[in-house]
């Protein structure tokens, strides 16, 4: 292939994916070719990611540490960098850019194989387990928070601190100012936890709304993610609770949904946060409680210590504490518009730019 281009590696899960798609839309607009290598999974949130060509490799997560399961997940990575060596051997990009998790460890070994130089870049408050493996093969290390736990006194200098990337339609969404509730009006709710909150959101939320005094159940609009399986019984929670509510296992137009919210019900995923700081919206984040390294809680954390939201650990969480959270919000309008403006200080809209410098000097070799 004759025309210059950048290989990205993300995984399935809109963690890796978002930013990966913000990096493709801002190298695009830079001329440059992109092409995306991600694992089995696909394509499941209806990004449309601009890339030229997208390629699946065989990737696995160590979700077990039996030695059958080891010598399996050894096996499918021995498969995927066998792939990705070949396609890479084809492709011949400048540079590559991996976004974590498991799924980037074939790509990242096909490429120090194949002397193409690499940046990993890592969403959370603490790296990885697999980048603090892949950032031995990489030659830059691109970090979203400026103080990342975890991040090896080696690799400290080939850190760079850009942020994290959020997509075209949210730096869009963020034009839009925030407007605090007003008086009786109605108050905008979005609850929305991805593969690891959808469950549990749809068994607290409606509960902790039922417990709401009638006056404020009367002025909610709820937009909230269900699973497939918990539609029914969520949207016949509402109705009986008598509150407004609109459902979807997925929504396309989630940024746009997000800047008309009064207050966002979510986890603390990095482009959780990310996107919430870019947009300017005030959050009670419920951080996932089983993750190996608290990422979730160290994001949550830092956006909280900023004045940008409330963390609610889920051991300790109940509908009648979330109820009374939401509550005290509702009725003081004041402290939404404060957290939305301390939200958005910490946004970085600039990440996608600094991240895309990143890449480019190393696909000339500048770095």
């Amino acid at each position: 292939m004759s025309s210059p281009s950048i290989m990205l590696s993300a995984g399935g899960t809109g963690g890796h994916l978002f930013p990966a798609l913000a990096l493709a839309q801002e190298l695009k607009r830079r001329g440059w070719e992109v092409d995306l290598i991600t694992d089995m999974r696909g394509d499941r949130y209806g990004t449309g990611f601009p890339a030229r060509d997208i390629y699946r490799v065989p990737a696995a997560t160590l979700t077990a540490r039996s030695p059958l399961a080891l010598a399996q997940l050894a096996v499918t990575l021995m498969r995927g960098i066998w792939t990705a060596r070949r396609l890479l051997r084809r492709v011949q990009p400048t540079a590559i850019a991996g976004f974590g998790g498991y799924p980037t460890f074939p790509p990242l070994v096909a490429a120090k194989l194949c002397g193409i130089p690499a940046l990993v870049h890592e969403q959370n408050a603490v790296m990885g387990r697999a980048n603090r493996v892949l950032q031995r093969l990489a030659a830059v290390i691109a970090l979203s928070f400026e103080e990342t736990r975890h991040v090896p006194e080696t690799a400290k200098s080939k850190a760079r601190f850009t942020g994290n990337p959020v997509r075209d339609t949210v730096i869009s969404a963020a034009q839009e100012p925030y407007r605090a509730p007003a008086g009786n009006g109605m108050f905008e709710l979005v609850v929305f936890g991805g593969s690891q909150g959808a469950r549990y959101f749809s068994e607290t939320v409606p509960p902790a709304l039922r417990l709401l005094p009638e006056a404020l159940r009367s002025r909610l609009s709820v937009v909230q993610q269900c699973r497939a399986e918990d539609l029914e019984r969520v949207r016949t929670a509402y109705r009986k609770a008598g509150i407004a509510a609109e459902l979807e296992t997925f929504f396309s137009d989630l940024p746009q949904r997000l800047a008309s919210a009064h207050l966002v019900v979510a986890r603390a995923g990095a482009s959780t946060v990310a996107e919430l700081a870019v947009l300017g919206r005030p959050a009670i984040l419920i951080p996932f409680s089983h993750a190996l390294d608290n990422d979730q809680l160290e994001n949550a954390t830092r956006l909280q210590e900023a004045g940008g939201a409330w963390c609610l650990p889920e051991r300790e969480l109940s509908p009648e504490k979330l109820s009374a959270e939401i509550e005290r919000l509702m009725t003081h309008p004041g402290r939404l518009s404060e957290a939305a403006q301390a939200a958005q200080a910490c946004g970085k809209p600039s990440a996608v730019s600094l991240l895309a410098d990143e890449v480019e000097k190393l696909a000339r070799r500048e770095h």
